[in-house]
């Protein structure tokens, strides 16, 4: 016990800002409490008010995401995860979150416990996951950096995952220079619950007691969550002990046993033990349930030695939750976990005040009340300074036509396959288990959007992570409307209808003020977009500080959607042309602009123009009449076009189908670079039989949604009419093989 108060040093303003906390919080912190704070308590403030944990920069913008909608149980910011009715008595919970800086010093188990983390979230609510996504950035493949840190993130994805029973049923992977030195490592878990059978991270009931379960608590991890809230450097790799590691194994024995255990009846409250750990979990359950709690750390399964008070609460070690059960059936609690080989042991009490008190050896090691410590209570909240940054001005007005276009389109389409943004991701899904549990109906890589059915019933969920910075960095507010309808196009694209969102919002530094202007007006966007779509946002993920040494990385607020197909056999929808003679149709806006495209990046170098073209109204328009043309029966195809344009759309659909088609774009407005590269929005290729192809022009006709005949499936190659003429079997060459090769070097 001596030997313990001599390894706390004396906490100061020098400490404090050696624990990421500012001079003017260490003041706020010594007047709350009225006095000094222990380093214990410094230390579960500093963990508590890191951005990781109170979005302390973000919260007073993220509360002016639209939160409300028709099929919503559970809002934003109400639970770990968000909470959507699908009918059949049946909830959706979902939720993406970030695991960036720890990715990017340890690749492999900083994506393995992103994975993990993000399933606890699912089922500390009472749902079973079902599915998961993921959103990937890296820098050139180019770097032997970038290629160690994709083949870890990989490996530790599908390592956990596959380990842990889960399909991978999409997601995404881009490459561009601005993540070079911090790579964007997002992961989304969808779970399944039967409505009313919810559980809620809260702590009541004085006497009630408090119960730690799952796995033992070990020195990893520790500030893992103020790690996640300042810049990468070069000392970041001295901080690998930041990183916690995972075991899928014990996890898959926590998610039965908490499953299990939820059917007793003696669970009052449960709460997943992530960021911050023990410090994080007892005071927002306190804080929520507006009752104390008292906390013996010495009974704490700890797997090493003379581990402190500090250590204890501070761990982020994986598999581990929080429960607050009825008081005489803690037995019951315990008893569950221990027939899965899980600790289960009692570690404090709710008591009848509104503070988390921490005991160690008998002594009071920190005594705070608990609504200081929480995101929307007594943690700061800031609105920082923004700043138009100077570059809009100048790539907004950049003239496309100042640049010499090649003529050669056939060469231009491949080289365009050839970028790693475009071609297949193959290599990346075959490491993944995407059919375990046998409800996978479109795996990824294959389709629009990840598909599963919702056994024992007709339906289907719909799913789809998406989100272009280079659009956002171009135009933000653009950009973040764009990240929301695109990602309910590839939904509706599928044969879903778009219920919901939740995002990752990864960004740069917050207190530099372009920044700052660059998050606001994406969240704008995004808030423009999810009102005209009717989908509300039910929670998610800030991630600031995504800079290394020599800049920040575009920002990137990565959209999860979630839909809903109800007739998942007969309505669900793919990209692949289905067999000859069907007729190939355009329904959309006009191709229209050269700026921010994958074009200009690959054939020009350049990352500029203005962000693609958009109007929400018509997006609106155009999504419901292709859901409704899907649900009639005549759509036998359907692509959203993005990166590439119409060429690219038109090109993948080939490849996946293996059929070739012969097209004419006449009708399409703009020049020939345009109509073929544009990636302007509310554009997708369908599909039709030709016995359905007059009541597929009077659909859309009726709908006020401009549709043109473009040709016909047929033979073995692409040909667009006095432009290009490509082997299918070429593209797919091409296409398939571009990140093996490079991971080969």
């Amino acid at each position: 016990m001596a030997a313990d108060k001599v390894q706390e040093p004396e906490v100061n303003l020098a400490l404090a800002l050696e624990h990421g906390l500012n001079e003017e919080e260490f003041e706020m912190i010594k007047t709350r409490l009225g006095r000094v704070p222990t380093f214990t308590e410094l230390g579960v403030y500093s963990v508590m008010w890191s951005e990781h944990c109170s979005y302390k920069n973000s919260i007073v913008e993220l509360k002016k995401l639209p939160r409300e909608g028709e099929h919503l149980l559970v809002g934003a910011g109400e639970e770990n995860a968000g909470l959507v009715d699908i009918g059949d008595g049946l909830g959706c919970a979902f939720k993406i979150e970030s695991h960036n800086h720890p990715s990017a010093i340890e690749p492999y188990q900083g994506a393995a416990t992103g994975v993990g983390g993000i399933h606890r979230d699912i089922f500390t609510m009472g749902a079973r996951p079902v599915a998961s996504l993921n959103s990937l950035r890296f820098g050139s493949l180019e770097n032997p950096r970038v290629r160690y840190l994709l083949d870890g993130v990989v490996r530790g994805i599908g390592d956990y995952g596959n380990s842990f029973g889960i399909p991978v049923i999409g997601g995404e992977v881009c490459f561009d220079e601005s993540y070079e030195g911090n790579p964007l490592v997002n992961a989304m878990s969808i779970g399944l619950v039967e409505a009313g059978k919810t559980v809620s991270a809260i702590s009541k009931g004085i006497g009630n007691p408090v119960i730690i379960v799952g796995a033992s608590t070990g020195r990893d991890g520790i500030h893992g969550a103020t790690f996640a809230s300042e810049e990468i450097s070069e000392e970041s790799e001295a901080k690998r002990p930041s990183v916690q590691v995972g075991d899928p194994f014990t996890e898959k024995l926590l998610l039965e046993a908490s499953l299990e255990v939820l059917k007793t009846g003696a669970v009052v409250g449960m709460q997943d033990m992530g960021a911050a750990g023990i410090a994080c979990s007892t005071s927002e359950m306190t804080a929520k349930g507006e009752q104390g709690m008292l906390v013996d750390l010495d009974k704490v399964p700890a797997r090493e030695a003379g581990m402190t008070a500090y250590e204890l609460l501070l761990s982020e070690s994986q598999e581990r939750m929080l429960i607050v059960a009825e008081k005489g059936r803690e037995q019951e609690v315990i008893d569950v976990y221990e027939k899965w080989d899980l600790h289960g042991v009692v570690i404090g009490e709710v008591v009848d005040t509104d503070r988390v008190t921490y005991m160690k050896d008998g002594e009071v090691k920190a005594d705070i009340p608990a609504e200081h410590l929480v995101l929307g209570g007594g943690a700061p909240q800031y609105i920082r300074e923004t700043k138009r940054p100077a570059y809009l001005d100048e790539v907004q007005s950049f003239d496309v036509n100042s640049v010499d276009h090649p003529i050669d389109h056939a060469g231009t389409i491949k080289k365009l396959l050839n970028s790693p943004n475009i071609a297949s991701k193959k290599w990346v899904h075959e490491q993944y288990d995407t059919t375990v549990r046998t409800n996978t109906v479109t795996p990824p890589g294959v389709s629009d959007s990840g598909v599963i059915r919702v056994k024992g019933t007709n339906r289907g969920l719909v799913a789809k992570t998406d989100c272009n910075g280079r659009y956002v960095y171009l135009n933000p507010r653009r950009g973040g409307q764009i990240a929301v309808v695109e990602s309910a196009r590839n939904v509706v694209c599928s044969g879903g209808r778009p219920l919901a969102i939740t995002n990752c919002l990864n960004f740069g530094n917050p207190y530099k003020p372009e920044v700052y202007y660059t998050f606001k007006e994406a969240l704008n966007g995004m808030g423009d977009a999810c009102k005209a779509l009717n989908t509300p946002v039910t929670g998610g993920n800030v991630s600031f500080y995504n800079e290394n040494p020599n800049s920040a990385i575009f920002p990137s607020p990565i959209i999860g959607m979630l839909g809903l197909i109800e007739d998942v056999e007969n309505h669900t929808t793919t990209p692949d042309f289905k067999k000859e003679g069907d007729a190939v149709l355009y329904i959309g806006a006009d191709r229209k602009g050269l700026g921010g495209t994958e074009y200009l990046k690959v054939v020009h170098g350049l990352t500029t123009g203005d962000a693609p073209e958009l109007d929400i109204n018509f997006e609106v328009k155009l999504q419901n009449s292709l859901l409704d043309a899907i649900k009639a029966g005549f759509i036998t195809a359907a692509h959203d076009l993005s990166d590439g344009g119409l060429s690219i759309a038109l090109a993948e659909m080939a490849i996946f189908g293996k059929l070739g088609a012969n097209i004419t774009v006449n009708g399409l407005s703009g020049s020939q670079h345009e109509v073929l590269f544009s990636e302007a929005q509310s554009g997708v290729i369908i599909t039709v039989d030709q016995k359905d192809v007059d009541t597929c022009l009077a659909h859309f006709k009726n709908a006020g949604v401009p549709v043109i005949a473009l040709g016909e499936v047929n033979g073995t190659k692409l040909v667009i009419e006095g432009m290009a003429e490509l082997d299918v079997e070429e593209m797919t060459e091409i296409h398939e093989n571009v990140i093996p090769k490079a991971m080969e070097a």
